[in-house]
Order: C-alpha cells, then structure tokens, then sequence
C-alpha cells in the first residue's frame, strides 16, 4: 500500500466520521426541536453579538460594515428561520453556517486585522 492510498484512506474515513457526527447531532436536534430551538436564539445572537462588538472595535470602514452586515444578517435569518417554523434540518444547517461565519468573523477581528 502506497502512501497515497493511505492518505485518501484517512481523509474519507474522517469524512465518514465527520458525516456520522453530523447525522447524530441532527437526529438531536430533530427530537427535541423545541428546547433546541431556544437555546439556538440564545447561543447564536450572543456569538453574533461578540462577533459585532471585535468587528467594531477595528473601526468603522467599508471592510468592517461588510462583515457586521453578513454577521447581523445571517443570524437574523437563524431566529426568523425558527420563527417561521422552518423544517429543524434547515435551521439546523442554518445555525452551523451562522456560528461559523461568527467565529471567522471574531477569528479574523483577533487575529489578521
């Protein structure tokens, strides 16, 4: 068995893991939804609340406008999403893309800017 082999072995083994991690917290979600769903409006506003505030502390300028309004409006469509009584996959796919533009928006407002 090659290197290469063994490489392309691990990385769809971590994928399968990766996979499996997801559909488990999924069927999660799903089965108890509406407890979820109030600790998704807590959890992400606030994650998106700290995000705005490292943003704005790099100053006012058209970058950092931009990035406060993906932040703000992606975390807005969260809580509309459970508002509007969306199917809990689409909130829950929702969510993961919010909670991860808000740490790459702090990541970036910490550490490159």
């Amino acid at each position: 068995m090659d290197a290469q082999h063994v490489n392309f072995t691990l990385l769809i083994h971590k994928n399968y893991n990766i996979m499996t991690l997801y559909q488990k917290t999924l069927g999660d979600f799903q089965q108890s939804y509406i407890g979820f769903a109030a600790l998704v409006i807590i959890g992400q506003s606030c994650l998106g609340g700290v995000a705005a505030m490292y943003i704005l502390a790099n100053g006012n300028s058209l970058a950092q406008m931009l990035q406060l309004g993906f932040v703000v409006v992606t975390c807005t469509i969260v809580n509309v999403g459970i508002l509007a009584q969306l199917t809990p996959k689409t909130v829950f796919n929702m969510t993961i893309f919010s909670v991860v533009l808000s740490i790459l928006a702090i990541a970036i407002n910490v550490f490159v800017i």
